[in-house]
């Protein structure tokens, strides 16, 4: 089971930081092999949720009150450590995302953006497929909605 950390950008250490940079950058540029601008402006306006196992980042998420990033609440950069996939923490990650949204924002409505072959992943979830199939930064994607 993960640890998990809740925090604005202004309380995040240093070394939180640079600890969930690095896995994201591990993630999306490095195992994925894209090539995109992850530090986007975005972070110091997000909530971010950390999960920890044996006080390593091994899941993140960054979540957005309605309005900062989609008209809705939003949950994004949805990563887990390659190494520790097998223990399904992707599901406690994004349960503490909607919680968080859920305690700090006080809405039910979350929107994400999901790499499409996650699809399944999220459904069980309750987020559920909206509009076209789409590409951001090369790799498919869909919007989804929980409510």
């Amino acid at each position: 089971m993960l640890k998990i950390k809740v925090k604005i950008y202004q309380e995040l250490t240093t070394q939180e930081l640079y600890d969930l940079l690095q896995l994201r950058s591990e993630v999306f540029v490095v195992e994925q092999d894209c090539v995109y601008q992850d530090i986007d402006g975005k972070d110091q306006n997000a909530l971010h949720v950390l999960g920890y196992k044996n006080e390593k980042l091994v899941a993140y998420t960054r979540v957005f009150k309605p309005g900062d990033y989609f008209k809705e609440a939003s949950i994004g950069r949805v990563v887990v450590k390659a190494s520790e996939r097998q223990h399904q923490y992707g599901y406690e990650i994004m349960k503490a995302s909607v919680e968080a949204i859920k305690t700090h924002f006080n809405v039910t409505t979350i929107k994400i953006s999901a790499q499409t072959y996650l699809k399944r992943f999220y459904n069980t979830l309750e987020f559920f497929e909206v509009g076209e199939e789409y590409l951001e930064d090369g790799i498919p994607h869909i919007g989804m909605l929980k409510h």
